[in-house]
């Protein structure tokens, strides 16, 4: 299995899309995933549903921090400058508004998560947008991580 399509089952599972990107990369860190889940837990549907930077794209920022520790600040923001640009040559905008109001889904600010029900996936971008995040993620660390 693919760490895109592990991070689109994690989406499916429940996880929200930063979550969901950040531990289908876990078993490259030390940190356990139950801390991972946490940590991410309010960067979903654009920090605390306000649609700001897709939980896909804020996911692989924090998946990128753990994954390089020998990279100074500058590095690491490189690199997930590298990342964003990829997310939004792909989809068009790194910023969840955009990307759902490209799907036609009106943003909800409230901080209440919908249900995840047949109707939720079914007019959300949000599986294939987590499979596209980690797609690249991925790429960057074949590219950059130490053999």
């Amino acid at each position: 299995m693919t760490r895109a399509e592990r991070a689109r089952e994690n989406f499916l599972a429940g996880c929200n899309c930063a979550q969901a990107v950040l531990l289908a990369f876990a078993d490259l860190s030390d940190a356990d995933e139950e801390t991972l889940s946490r940590v991410s837990m309010g960067m979903g549907a654009g920090m605390g549903r306000m649609g700001e930077v897709c939980g896909a794209v804020s996911g692989a920022a924090m998946a990128l921090g753990l994954l390089f520790p020998e990279k100074g600040k500058g590095e690491v923001y490189a690199l997930v400058q590298e990342h964003m640009m990829g997310f939004a040559e792909e989809n068009g905008s790194y910023l969840c508004r955009e990307l759902l109001a490209g799907a036609g889904v009106r943003r909800d600010p409230s901080p209440t998560p919908e249900a995840r029900t047949a109707a939720y996936y079914k007019k959300r971008p949000c599986p294939e947008l987590v499979a596209c995040s980690a797609a690249l993620l991925e790429e960057i660390c074949a590219k950059y991580m130490r053999k």
